[in-house]
């Protein structure tokens, strides 16, 4: 009988080991499970700023100013644009002059 009893408190050791064993891996689980969940919404949160920044940058406004400012571009005006016409007489091409697009059309290079 002492042996019996001896197995059953070895196997109700075991039992109570492996219960609390698994309680932790149980709560580390769903700790790192948190944290994941966390980490999925600030990501979700900093794209959908980056998607409204990206659309703020790329207003039409903001590319004028940035072309006139940065790369000097003007609108085209018919005081600027002089007309050429095909020898054949087949096509018209609009081209518009600049002082930066002179020297371009002097050397003979495509704009």
């Amino acid at each position: 009988m002492t042996r019996l009893n001896l197995v059953l408190l070895l196997a109700v050791l075991a039992s109570a080991l492996f219960l609390v064993h698994t309680q932790y891996q149980s709560r580390r689980l769903f700790t790192e499970l948190d944290r994941a969940t966390v980490e999925a919404r600030r990501l979700e949160t900093e794209h959908q700023r980056l998607q409204v920044e990206k659309r703020a940058q790329a207003t039409p406004l903001r590319v004028e100013k940035l072309a006139r400012a940065q790369l000097q571009m003007r609108t085209a005006t018919p005081a600027i644009t002089q007309y050429v016409s095909d020898p054949a007489g087949v096509t018209a091409v609009a081209a518009t002059t600049s002082p930066s697009a002179a020297p371009a059309a002097a050397s003979g290079a495509q704009p």
